[in-house]
């Protein structure tokens, strides 16, 4: 009630309708929460836009994580998305999407800042970005200690919220006591799921990863090999590459994907694996276990990075095919999902220095 709503602005004009909103996330019937939170998203937080409006429904959201009736269990508002969850989750993952993009741009290696080179309405909304991040303390506060939650669904969204907030330059001084919350879980006899988010996130906040590269779970270990700390470290490729050996298994380990993990598991693994093997031979057999894997939809994702792998310095005419090389053309050249009407391979098959006709690359064997 203290907020100027009318002063402030969302997707569609003035914010004075928010308040009601607001009020009926804690109200009886589980609809009225589903239908208000629907309405959050599309006005305050519309296709991931901020507005001046987000920052106190950022806060209010906040405010009422722990009220009992947000422990109510209901369908998202919106028809594709029938995951059944307690709001609490939703709120949650709500409010990680306004912490993702308030984060837009605050790399000062990236391009350009949220807004950058735009005037008008988008000046409003880089000061609705920088809004939102002068309260990540707050939403901090507030998510932290539903690490603990009861509800698993509930504890893997504050997980992945928390790992965004910990992204913040201004948040680095909490990295350390929500790390040892973690190691906790990983500690305790939790889900794969669980342990494996836990590590994911100790390893993104640039944590020591080492004690769990011989975890009993391979999804585990596997997770904790991704850490940029362990990036030098001998027994973290190798659990990478024991687990591109069986890229089926790595795939179906989680049913849906961890948060942060854009795709198929194997992507994440070999992208890491390929940065940190220097020869190809030794990513050779991962390779042969990828291909029948892969098509003209994911060579930018497996067999296009690994040609270039293969001929680091592109293939010569007349030049000789080492084994490792010669195997994993005709590997590719057998995989008839590589050669469709998609024109993405012929960039990689031009930087690795090869033919872009698949009978031409079979002359070479």
């Amino acid at each position: 009630m203290s907020t100027e709503w009318d002063a402030l602005q969302h997707a569609y004009g003035s914010a004075e309708d928010i308040p009601p909103y607001l009020c009926r996330l804690l109200d009886e019937d589980p609809e009225v929460q589903a239908e208000a939170l629907g309405m959050l998203e599309m006005s305050v937080l519309h296709q991931g836009s901020l507005y001046s409006s987000t920052p106190s429904a950022a806060l209010f959201v906040a405010a009422i994580l722990t009220h009992p009736q947000t422990s109510v269990e209901h369908e998202n508002f919106f028809p594709w998305d029938d995951r059944a969850r307690p709001l609490r989750a939703a709120l949650l993952d709500w409010l990680g999407q306004i912490v993702e993009s308030a984060s837009y741009g605050e790399d000062p290696t990236s391009e350009g800042e949220y807004g950058d080179g735009c005037d008008g309405d988008y000046e409003d909304e880089l000061e609705a970005a920088r809004l939102c991040r002068s309260i990540r303390p707050a939403l901090y506060d507030a998510v932290e200690p539903l690490l603990d939650d009861p509800h698993p669904d509930t504890r893997e969204v504050a997980l992945g919220t928390v790992a965004l907030l910990l992204q913040a330059p201004d948040l680095a001084g909490f990295v350390p006591r929500a790390a040892h919350r973690l190691r906790s879980v990983l500690e305790a006899d939790g889900s794969r799921r669980e342990r494996a988010s836990a590590v994911l996130a100790i390893g993104a906040w640039g944590q020591d990863t080492t004690g769990f590269l011989d975890d009993p779970d391979p999804a585990v270990r596997a997770c904790a090999a991704l850490a940029s700390s362990v990036a030098r470290v001998p027994r973290a490729t190798a659990v990478l590459l024991e687990a591109l050996q069986n890229p089926v298994e790595a795939d179906h380990w989680f049913p849906d994907p961890l948060p942060h993990v854009d795709g198929w598991l194997r992507f994440t693994l070999l992208k890491a694996a390929l940065d940190r093997v220097d020869a190809f031979e030794d990513l050779a057999p991962a390779a042969m276990a990828l291909i029948p894997l892969a098509s003209d939809h994911t060579v930018d994702r497996d067999w296009g990075p690994l040609l270039v792998k293969a001929f680091p310095h592109g293939h010569s005419p007349g030049q000789p095919l080492s084994v490792a090389q010669r195997e994993l053309l005709q590997a590719v050249t057998a995989n008839e999902a590589c050669w469709g009407n998609i024109g993405n391979k012929f960039r990689w098959l031009k930087e690795a220095g090869l033919p872009e006709q698949r009978d031409v690359i079979r002359a070479l064997l």
